[in-house]
């Protein structure tokens, strides 16, 4: 089954079949919002806005954790995660699409990145951190659609909420990264320890702030703008994917815990062997 997180601007999708609403609790918590269960063309999906339905939740105030234990309980083996992000390249313009293929951590802050700890030791590998198979369904589609999509960038995910600062732009540049946002860390690599299928699907909404030109760095009321314009788009795309058979899910996502944990059964907690049940499934 396919999940869809919306970010920014991205609450709800319309003309869909809603099949059922559900809050779930967890054993990190309580999800973003409620996960609603739709249908479309008889395809089952999961839908579920990270920010919470009113947008009440910052970057770093979103259960993670419990937003992707939640949506793999229900069933999902692939996700879809959408947001808003800054452009560090000058190729890669306002109102384009870019779908990561890596990651760049440079978040500080008091995000649980990880199911594991505290009685239940597991090192998964984040190599290679998104699903190719469903990064390339994704692309595939956009460009039909005219769609301006960029494939295999550097995603830099920094915590927020301010907006980042010039000689923070131009580091991230440095090191190599195209795009940054606040969303997709620790998202993505949450997704891979529950050997979930994961790609994310970024509407650039400006050049963040290492150009000179004051008028081209970012501001909320730049990226709403911007966002709006892009959101119909998005949808659209998110239409069409939702009405099609998913494509197959790549074993290294959904074997990532084959050989990646240390502590024994017999020495787990009752309550770490039932996470680890459904992170298994």
């Amino acid at each position: 089954m396919l999940a869809i997180i919306g970010g920014t601007g991205l609450y709800n999708i319309e003309d869909l079949v809603v099949l059922d609403k559900v809050q779930m609790e967890t054993p990190f918590g309580l999800t973003s919002d409620r996960i609603t269960i739709i249908e479309s063309q008889g395809n089952h999906s999961l839908f579920l806005p990270r920010h919470g339905k009113d947008h009440q939740l910052l970057p770093h105030e979103i259960n993670y954790r419990a937003n992707i234990f939640a949506l793999k309980e229900l069933g999902a083996k692939q996700i879809l995660g959408v947001s808003a992000a800054g452009s560090l390249q000058e190729n890669i313009k306002p109102g384009d699409f870019v779908i990561p293929s890596q990651y760049f951590d440079f978040t500080r802050g008091q995000r649980e990145k990880t199911f594991f700890g505290e009685g239940l030791a597991a090192h998964v590998s984040t190599a290679e951190p998104v699903s190719k198979t469903l990064s390339h369904w994704v692309s595939s589609e956009a460009k039909e659609m005219g769609m301006t999509i960029h494939d295999d960038k550097t995603y830099a995910c920094v915590d927020g909420p301010r907006l980042g600062t010039k000689a923070e732009s131009l580091f991230l540049r440095s090191a190599g990264c195209d795009i940054v946002g606040m969303t997709n860390v620790p998202e993505a690599f949450l997704a891979r320890e529950a050997q979930i299928c994961y790609a994310s699907l970024c509407l650039i909404t400006d050049y963040d702030c290492w150009k000179d030109s004051p008028d081209e760095h970012a501001s909320v009321s730049a990226v709403l703008s911007r966002y709006k314009e892009g959101i119909l788009t998005a949808k659209n795309l998110l239409t069409r994917l939702l009405s099609q058979t998913t494509p197959a899910e790549d074993l290294d996502c959904r074997e990532s815990l084959i050989h990646s944990i240390l502590t024994t059964h017999e020495s787990m907690t009752n309550e770490k062997k039932l996470i680890l049940e459904v992170l298994t499934t």
